[in-house]
């Protein structure tokens, strides 16, 4: 009796334990900054705030208590393959595209997750950076090796991006290491305290509203637009700040940034209003029935992308932190399945390499073989390789 009553409490410990981890996954207590009485009169005049909050679309996760438990206890000790067995392919990411200064050009190198180091025509753009192994104290550690690039590489950048204030999306190292090298910072509605707080000057932010645009010179403009996602950093500012998806616009090209999103009637509204996009970045990643209102299942991105008469996609928000409960890699089997199906084009890469858009779309299936472990010469214990990378002057 007494070894059963022990093994109980030790499982309820566990299960605890479990439940703290994905509470404080993408967040933590500590929580709200002060936001300025400017700031907060815009928040209460925003069309996307009511009763207190923002995002307050069918965007919760329904779960009972037993849902709640069951899905704690598969995070903790379900198998599924969330994450690698071996190491997976990495690149060094080639700096010389994101510095190419000419026009005409789309380039697209994949940092991981939801990090995009994007040269479009020339303008020099970051989207939810995250230059650290692990977004939180509690959070899930970065699976796939090094970061592909250093951070202090990196500078004259136009513009830094940012979606959403989920740790996963808003890094306080990466923001603080960027600040000196970045012109401006755009974010949603309510973001600006928090990386003022960080340091980034307020003469370097832009905060915006759904719809609202921002032009960054003649060649360059900024809309934000609609997600179905929430927000927040703890457990006392649930939805005090704007989640937002971006659209990206020069002379040449026109892109899509979706952020965090379930699937909703919005990509619908947004390809009508501002598509064909050349290409569409949207998650497909950590879903799960229980909340699938707040994240899309892979179908469901393709769907997106169509809803947004998307050209190319490439899917964001996957292999690399562990989030959910399925396996790694079925985000992509079922999204590359699904695209196919549709007559789809995507973008495949691995952490680092760049797509160029209309000349190289990286589509090999490099999962499949390191699902079948397989070595991809990922350099054996994560380390980035050095790889051979076509020379951009192929490309000019």
């Amino acid at each position: 009796m007494k070894i059963r009553t022990k093994n109980r409490k030790k499982k309820i410990i566990l299960t605890l334990t479990g439940a703290l981890i994905i509470m404080f996954a993408c967040s933590m207590i500590n929580s709200g900054v002060k936001i300025d009485k400017e700031t907060m009169v815009r928040i209460e005049n925003s069309p996307q705030y009511s009763d207190g909050e923002f995002n307050r679309m069918e965007n919760q996760m329904d779960w009972s208590v037993s849902d709640f438990v069951s899905s704690t206890w598969k995070f903790l000790f379900g198998g599924d393959n969330r994450t690698p067995d071996i190491p997976v392919p990495v690149k060094s990411a080639d700096l010389s595209f994101f510095n190419y200064k000419e026009k005409g050009k789309l380039y697209i190198t994949w940092l991981g997750h939801s990090s995009l180091m994007i040269n479009i025509d020339g303008y020099k753009i970051l989207t939810d950076p995250v230059f650290e192994d692990k977004v939180s104290f509690f959070g899930p550690t970065r699976y796939n090796g090094e970061i592909p690039l250093d951070i202090d590489n990196l500078e004259n950048i136009d513009a830094v991006v940012i979606s959403h204030d989920h740790y996963d999306h808003l890094n306080k190292y990466s923001i603080q290491h960027l600040t000196e090298r970045t012109d401006i910072f755009y974010v949603p509605l309510g973001v600006a305290a928090r990386i003022r707080d960080w340091g980034v000057p307020g003469n370097k932010i832009v905060e915006m509203d759904w719809w609202e645009e921002s032009r960054f010179d003649a060649g360059l403009s900024l809309t934000a637009a609609p997600v179905q996602h929430f927000s927040g950093r703890g457990l006392t500012d649930r939805n005090s700040t704007l989640a937002a998806s971006w659209i990206i616009i020069t002379s040449g090209h026109k892109i899509f940034f979706s952020g965090d999103s379930g699937y909703f009637d919005g990509f619908k509204k947004i390809g009508e209003k501002f598509g064909p996009f050349d290409m569409t970045f949207i998650e497909c990643g950590a879903y799960n029935e229980k909340w699938a209102k707040i994240h899309m299942f892979p179908e469901e991105t393709v769907k997106a992308h169509l809803d947004l008469k998307g050209k190319v996609l490439h899917p964001i928000h996957w292999g690399t932190f562990n989030l959910a409960l399925h396996p790694w890699y079925e985000p992509m089997e079922r999204l590359v399945t699904a695209a196919e199906e549709k007559g789809i084009e995507t973008a495949t890469p691995v952490v680092g390499e760049t797509t160029i858009y209309g000349e190289y779309h990286p589509a090999e299936k490099w999962w499949e073989q390191s699902m079948n472990d397989q070595n991809l010469n990922a350099g054996g214990n994560g380390q980035i390789e050095k790889v051979q990378t076509k020379n951009l002057n192929e490309y000019k």
